[in-house]
């Protein structure tokens, strides 16, 4: 009993160091007289010991809570060195979609989950830990550096909070209805994957009801019209894939209605597609005029009911109604409400959307940053610096600039203000310097101060504000996440512009946009394609490029297989129009 006793102390004393808390269980079974021996030993941590110091060592990273998972916040979540940082993620959904591939999900050309992939499939796939909440962030205290959060999953589910070091706003934006009568009641809309499951139903039904026995032809034809309000990417889109949906499927499983079938498309603007080139804009209502999809352009749409859509002829002034049997409405974007609420704290409240820095970090907020749809950049302008750029400039004091001075900061001024650059490209001119010319174009030696406003009196004008798209919201979220990667080495070593008000330089490169292009399917496996490089591309090839890039873009193997499959099930079999 003696050599057992000492082994049970020998046993405790090898577990000691092991992680803090742990609980051991040794279970010796002895031939001791038939009887055995369960030995239960708990040990805690010393203060000092190798458990507590990692402990410690944990609470040091600092924590980064991310608000969203959409093009965003994966996009920052992917590239992000978690290591760094204790990083924890709320989301309402638990998933990332592959949103520009929504208008297929409507008509089932692609299966909801195909462009799905579980948020805790690409937290499992980072070498450190990442806690993920499936909640709402409801209220943000920019005072207390807190977000309050409210689970979705039941309404039992208390509400919680989260502490944050730097919080990180990727939240996307809702459906902005400007307003309108009966929209929120009576419309669709695109923005969510449950938003396009809806859609998919609800067209089923429109021709399961119009076939029903006992209904009149007006009301068959109401069921029958499809109206898609905006004619932006996403209502051509589905407006293209409903059509394909229709001709190559429907009409051939409900033979007696197809002549009743009618798809109009209403645009407050003389031309779809105007944040295209006009040459794409032009082949896709010529396309649409050829398939029998009515294109209503100039017409604002001013209430919506559960049978009647009611729009303003801009030029007449007149007031129409047409039937509807299912409305879409994708007519733009608008902010949130926590965001709202969040921006009355800060000192944003007459803003319509969140405003950063080129930095995206929140105007009035040092560890706050918004990316994505929620948030828009506030360039700063040239004008409001010319002064000091001009101080810089100036290096001998003299009053006056030379184009050798200018030269030494134009790296500088091309980097900190990029509507330097569009101005240039808008005009033609090959240098910088070729602004300091007189009004004759003759170059000047030097300038003075306010020879030097007049020439970049015009820059400002080409300032835009990005568009809400999946491209600008992914390159955002991959910048951000190397700032953070590189923060302590680019504050030892700044790696941005010169600070023409104050000393020193930025410690980082400002945010800077590069646009890839961007496609408009057109139904028929026919798309658009603006490319750089002014570059127009239209047709069957080009749905075929779209088909490649789609597929290579998707956020991993599991989801692009199943994209491909789909695609390749539809050419065999057809889409399928079970209700379910």
């Amino acid at each position: 009993m003696t050599n057992l006793s000492s082994f049970v102390r020998r046993a405790s004393g090898a577990f000691s160091g092991s992680t803090t808390y742990s609980r051991l269980l040794v279970l010796c079974t002895l031939s001791l007289s038939g009887g055995g021996l369960v030995a239960y030993s708990e040990s805690q941590s010393e203060p000092g010991s190798p458990a507590s110091e990692h402990g410690e060592k944990e609470r040091e990273k600092k924590r980064v809570v991310l608000l969203g998972t959409g093009w965003a916040g994966i996009s920052f979540l992917k590239d992000l060195d978690v290591s760094s940082y204790d990083v924890q993620v709320v989301s309402p959904q638990n998933y990332f979609a592959f949103t520009p591939l929504l208008p297929s999900v409507t008509c089932g050309t692609v299966e909801a989950r195909s462009i799905a992939e579980p948020v805790r499939n690409i937290v499992k796939k980072r070498s450190a830990e990442i806690q993920f909440w499936e909640a709402e962030a409801i209220k943000i205290d920019a005072a207390k550096n807190e977000v309050f959060c409210k689970s979705n999953i039941d309404k039992e589910t208390r509400d919680f909070s989260l502490e944050y070091d730097y919080l990180i706003i990727a939240v996307g934006a809702q459906v902005n209805t400007f307003g309108t009568p009966g929209v929120l009641e009576n419309c669709h809309f695109l923005k969510e994957l449950e938003d396009a499951q809806k859609i998919r139903r609800t067209v089923t039904d429109c021709f399961e009801k119009a076939v029903l026995p006992g209904l009149s032809e007006e009301e068959r034809k109401r069921n029958l019209h499809f109206v898609i309000v905006g004619g932006g990417p996403t209502g051509v889109e589905f407006a293209a894939e409903l059509h394909d949906y229709i001709q190559e499927d429907l009409i051939n499983l409900y033979p007696t209605i197809k002549d009743l079938v009618r798809i109009t498309l209403i645009q407050s603007g003389d031309h779809i597609l105007n944040s295209f080139d006009e040459r794409i804009s032009s082949f896709a209502e010529k396309k649409f005029q050829r398939d029998g999809i009515e294109v209503l352009t100039e017409c604002r749409v001013v209430n919506v009911s559960d049978k009647e859509i009611t729009m303003k002829i801009k030029s007449t002034g007149a007031v129409c109604s047409i039937p509807h049997g299912l409305v879409l409405w994708s007519t733009g974007v608008g902010t949130r409400p926590a965001i709202k609420d969040f921006m009355e704290q800060i000192g944003q409240g007459k803003r319509r959307v969140l405003a950063t820095n080129e930095w995206l970090r929140v105007k009035e907020c040092e560890n706050v940053y918004a990316l994505g749809d929620c948030a828009t950049i506030d360039q700063r302008k040239v004008m409001e610096d010319i002064s000091a750029i001009f101080a810089a400039a100036d290096k001998d004091n003299s009053g006056t600039l030379t184009v050798e001075e200018f030269q030494d900061v134009i790296d500088d001024i091309l980097i900190r203000y990029p509507q330097v650059e569009l101005y240039l490209k808008n005009k033609h001119l090959n240098d910088v310097t070729d602004l300091l010319k007189d009004p004759q174009g003759n170059p000047r030696r030097e300038v003075d101060i306010e020879g030097f406003k007049l020439a970049l009196s015009h820059v400002d004008t080409q300032m835009k504000s990005l568009p809400a798209t999946a491209q600008v919201a992914a390159q955002q979220g991959a910048y951000l996440a190397r700032n953070f990667n590189h923060r302590q080495q680019c504050i030892e070593h700044p790696e941005g512009p010169r600070r023409f008000r104050g000393l020193g330089r930025h410690h980082f490169r400002p945010f800077r946009y590069k646009h890839f292009g961007q496609f408009a399917p057109l139904g028929g496996e026919q798309a658009a394609a603006e490319l750089p490089g002014d570059w127009v591309s239209m047709g069957h090839s080009t749905q075929w490029l779209w088909y490649s890039v789609y597929a290579s873009k998707q956020v991993s193997w599991r989801t692009r297989v199943l994209v491909v499959s789909d695609w390749t099930r539809r050419f065999i079999f057809g889409r399928d129009s079970s209700r379910i």
